[in-house]
């Protein structure tokens, strides 16, 4: 028996892949729904072979649902997730408004799926850049007890949402326009042939609010609140997929053979680490995959227990809405009573 399946925000960028996804790993449910701002209510989109009319997000657009999968401005999330819990479905949410609830699992399934039967109505999912970042660690931690994480990113244009990307492709159509590139609408500065360290608001001690993410998310999902992370976003000129160079250092002795190890052995994780052969993580080879690739595994000789790696992963599919449907999975695994 299937579910009632709700998808709000399903006419974004990543509601648009979060349907796409569904539909490839044949997520069972006897009923859909999309919902969206009222900008886009009454339009119609098509779903396997079937038209399906917009709904509005309101109070009232929850009744009989059982699970939402939902990718929305935080605002957005923040005033109607908890509405449609109340009204007995759980929610899978993509925006940040309950990622540091303690009352709310923060939940990769390859890293923390037993967290998933703690929730009281609302699950979060994490960020982008955080996800393929844990999916990575959580090997490498189990193996040699992390001590600190150094993470510069690479992160694609699609990372800002369909306007970004927009917003590039309007920099790219005209790169070699007489009149010169479009100021930017999206992005802060002009994406095309630049790399962005700004591209997100400022907050506490000069970080970004995407760093501050990183830090604290990364703690929670490994259960690790004193654990050292550092973070450096930047937007790069990309559409999607999104890179991550990390500097490890552990507890305990951890050999970049035992790495690639442990590492091919972890669910999610594909190791491509053969650079002499060009055969490494590539922010486009990414682009349509669910799978986190690392290589460039290196030892860090400035420490006494420290490895350098490269990790990429596609933003909007394990970034996001992959990683939600992931977590429905499992919901559909529990007791009903549970789900």
């Amino acid at each position: 028996m299937g579910i009632s399946l709700g998808i709000m925000g399903a006419t974004g960028a990543v509601g648009e892949v979060m349907r796409q996804i569904v539909d490839e790993r044949n997520l069972p449910y006897d009923t859909i729904t999309f919902l969206a701002s009222e900008r886009s209510a009454g339009t119609t989109l098509k779903f396997r072979n079937e038209n399906h009319v917009v709904k509005a997000i309101g109070p009232d657009a929850f009744k009989g649902l059982d699970i939402i999968l939902s990718s929305t401005p935080s605002s957005i999330s923040r005033e109607f997730s908890p509405i449609a819990a109340k009204a007995g479905a759980v929610v899978v949410d993509n925006s940040s408004a309950f990622r540091m609830d303690p009352e709310v699992p923060l939940v990769v399934p390859e890293v923390n799926p037993e967290a998933i039967a703690k929730h009281k109505g609302i699950i979060a999912n994490p960020n982008c850049s955080t996800i393929q970042m844990v999916v990575a660690l959580k090997p490498l931690h189990d193996l040699g007890g992390l001590k600190r994480v150094v993470v510069s990113t690479y992160q694609a244009s699609s990372g800002k949402g369909g306007k970004g990307l927009e917003d590039f492709e309007r920099q790219l159509a005209h790169a070699c326009h007489p009149d010169g590139v479009p100021e930017p609408t999206a992005h802060k500065h002009q994406l095309l042939d630049n790399c962005l360290p700004d591209d997100w608001t400022i907050g506490d001690e000069g970080y970004s609010e995407e760093e501050w993410k990183m830090v604290n998310e990364t703690r929670k999902i490994l259960g690790e609140e004193s654990l050292g992370v550092t973070v450096t976003c930047v937007r790069v000129p990309v559409r999607c997929g999104h890179s991550e160079s990390i500097n490890l250092e552990f507890e305990r002795p951890v050999s970049p053979e035992a790495a690639r190890e442990a590492l091919a052995a972890a669910p999610g994780v594909i190791v491509l680490d053969d650079p002499v052969a060009g055969n490494v993580p590539l922010a486009k080879a990414s682009v349509g995959r669910d799978e986190v690739f690392v290589g460039r595994i290196r030892r860090d000789p400035t420490v006494p227990y420290g490895l350098n790696l490269w990790v990429v992963a596609d933003n909007l599919r394990k970034g996001a809405a992959t990683n939600a449907v992931q977590i429905a999975e499992h919901l559909l695994k529990l007791s009903p009573a549970s789900a």
